[in-house]
């Protein structure tokens, strides 16, 4: 029997796994980006078409997780309806109702299931105890063909720990491939993104200068606890951010990375691959590389798309930042229904890291610290009007309106602050643009501490599907609004 396995590489975290005549999508965004509507996709990057009538025959779907650049309902709307969809035990009902909306059926499974298609075997394992909580409901498969060479790919979170202490008490074969996604997302300089710390001189800015420090993390620190591994494929960062005038991100060209850590390292051969691109295991020989025939870079758009970054690159312009949920309609009842949300956004910081840390300082530049920590900005936007401000007052756990501040006057004041523009916290309390659409777009914030004390990590707490199943499933019913629609133009 041949036990070759086969990895398409279809896109940003997208794979085709093939083996034994059988074949499993991992994760499918099939079309040219992903998003709730059309009017907020984020472009896979390099751009490419798939042509799905030539693509073979598919057995079943995975779905590692809930985030939209894994989760497409445009994509599973195109599959036959006898594609059984395979999750792991924690994925959010809202997701799972969405999907059968569609008349597919989801098949939720723990981590001791080992799912067979002929010699095909696959199972779904949990995500690593060090997760950060807004990627803990990840599953991570691990693929193999009969008794051939097993791969594990690694999504969106540590590796398993279940899966490393299995395969050290003998009870799976050490991998010899192993998928890694490279989740850097590091725009240019001087251009905003979900990590950047406004307070100057604050903020990773070596990091974000270093692809090494990438390379470092995804090849040495991630894959640690794997002893023998013999091949690493890189993926991720596959996506152009939303109104970007850059290009794609720094540290996305995944070739090249990979070229540069054969060079750096002979622990492993590391892989590239871009879309198209088909990576076949057999299992007594090294690895084979082709291409299928039914994937196609655009070419064009990659060079437009190149030439940009490398202009900006090369002489950056100051960006502006735009907000990406729709426009304003009735911009007093818009002020009114956030004026609503405002208290319920106040209660729920208490917890975060961002608000216990605001909560534990007294002191701050302009001297000692009264109850008003956490400064919010509501901005108007391109329409015009008025931007609002407010304070967080701990002794309310509530914003308050205060007079206008210009940034530098509050982040002198306020240890936390940030700008959102109207409409993306409308657009979120209404189920238009998720809290990561707007955290890697159009949000701005400062704070002091750590990494991890920025208030977009506490709006993820806040926003997120785990905490807020209401604006899941609220937003899932307006992408599949947008199917309708569409299929009737």
């Amino acid at each position: 029997m041949d036990s070759s396995l086969a990895l398409t590489f279809l896109g940003h975290q997208t794979w085709l796994v093939e083996g034994g005549g059988h074949r499993i999508l991992i994760d499918p965004v099939l079309g040219p980006g992903f998003g709730l509507s059309p009017a907020t996709e984020f472009r896979i990057w390099p751009p490419r078409t798939i042509d799905t009538e030539r693509m073979p025959a598919l057995d079943a779907v995975v779905l590692t997780h809930e985030h939209l650049d894994h989760f497409h309902l445009p994509t599973l709307a195109r599959l036959a309806r006898n594609i059984p969809v395979l999750t792991g035990t924690l994925l959010p009902a809202a997701v799972s109702d969405a999907i059968e909306t569609l008349g597919l059926t989801v098949h939720r499974l723990d981590h001791t299931r080992v799912i067979r298609y002929g010699e095909l075997h696959l199972q779904l394992f949990p995500a690593g105890a060090r997760t950060l909580f807004w990627e803990d409901r990840v599953v991570q498969p691990v693929v193999r063909v009969g008794d051939g060479p097993a791969v594990f790919i690694g999504v969106d979170a540590d590796l398993s720990d279940v899966y490393v202490q299995q395969v050290r008490d003998g009870l799976h074969p050490p991998p010899r491939a192993a998928v890694v996604s490279n989740n850097s997302q590091i725009a240019p300089p001087g251009v905003p993104g979900s990590d950047t710390n406004l307070l100057p001189g604050a903020g990773d800015v070596r990091g974000r200068k270093s692809g090494l420090r990438v390379l470092n993390e995804l090849l040495l620190d991630y894959l640690e606890p794997l002893d023998g591994l013999e091949e690493v494929i890189l993926c991720g960062n596959g996506f152009l951010p939303a109104n970007t005038s850059h290009g794609p991100y720094l540290y996305a060209d995944h070739p090249a990375m990979a070229a540069a850590a054969n060079t750096l390292q002979q622990l492993f051969t590391v892989h590239g691959p871009r879309p198209g691109d088909r990576l076949t295991l057999p299992a007594d020989r090294p690895l084979v590389a082709d291409q299928v025939d039914w994937v196609s870079i655009d070419a064009a758009s990659e060079a437009t798309q190149l030439a940009a970054h490398t202009a900006f690159l090369t002489s950056p312009v100051p960006v502006t930042v735009v907000p990406i949920a729709p426009p304003l309609g009735d911009t007093a009842g818009a002020l009114a229904e956030v004026e609503e949300e405002l208290p319920r956004l106040g209660r729920a910081l208490i917890p975060t890291a961002a608000g216990q840390l605001a909560a534990s300082i007294h002191d701050y530049l302009d001297g000692p610290l009264g109850p008003l920590r956490i400064y919010l900005a509501l901005l108007a936007g391109p329409g015009g009007g008025e931007d609002r401000h407010y304070a967080w007052n701990l002794t309310t756990a509530d914003f308050e309106p205060i007079s206008p501040l210009t940034r530098d006057q509050a982040m002198a004041r306020y240890p936390f602050g940030m700008e959102l523009y109207l409409q993306d916290l409308l657009g979120i309390l209404r189920g238009h643009v998720q809290v990561w659409d707007v955290a890697g777009s159009s949000l701005q914030c400062w704070h002091i501490g750590r990494p991890l004390d920025s208030l977009v990590y506490a709006l993820f707490a806040v926003y997120g599907e785990h905490e807020r199943p209401d604006l899941a499933a609220r937003s899932y019913a307006y992408a599949l609004g947008h199917l309708v629609s569409g299929s009737r133009r």
